[in-house]
């Protein structure tokens, strides 16, 4: 909250058990960690805030569940790997804004780490019709935009996708 103070907790649901193909990365997450199982939306001033982590972002269902739990904003940090991230990184993300039609920001890892593993970056700011508002690509920074939720809502009104779902 403004104070500081932890009010929630969201633990990865999707963990990270991958041969990269084209690439000679293996990663198992699980051997680790284990995976989380509550589906997180949060009130907070700017919004309704659903929260997932890397590779949750494969997976839609979760961020069905989170629209019906109101969410306006998906944040979503990653430290999606360079080969993965080239293939995949801006068509998923764009993807969960256009058909949840909310906003997407996701903080990204860049660089290269410990062991020679490369993140791929591209820290980036969606809105619900998927346009860009605001990118870094491979450098360290801060990307800021504006978030208009009575115009997401004026979209969600006019382009009623998630009310016509019918499974």
């Amino acid at each position: 909250d403004e104070g500081g103070v932890e009010v929630t907790r969201y633990d990865k649901i999707h963990l990270f058990d991958v041969d990269v193909p084209d690439a000679q990365e293996s990663y198992q997450e699980s051997s680790v960690y284990c995976p989380g199982n509550n589906v997180v939306v949060i009130d907070s001033p700017v919004g309704k805030l659903g929260l997932a982590v890397c590779y949750d972002m494969r997976f839609p269902e979760l961020f069905r569940q989170q629209v019906a739990q109101g969410m306006q904003v998906l944040l979503i940090p990653a430290a999606f790997t360079r080969t993965t991230g080239r293939a995949h990184w801006h068509a998923l993300l764009r993807a969960r804004a256009i058909e949840n039609l909310c906003y997407v920001a996701a903080a990204a890892q860049t660089g290269v780490h410990a062991g020679g593993r490369e993140t791929y970056g591209h820290s980036i700011i969606y809105n619900a019709w998927g346009d860009v508002l605001g990118e870094l690509a491979e450098e360290e920074g801060v990307v800021l935009a504006e978030l208009d939720l009575t115009q997401q809502q004026q979209l969600r009104t006019q382009f009623p996708a998630l009310k016509n779902r019918r499974l």
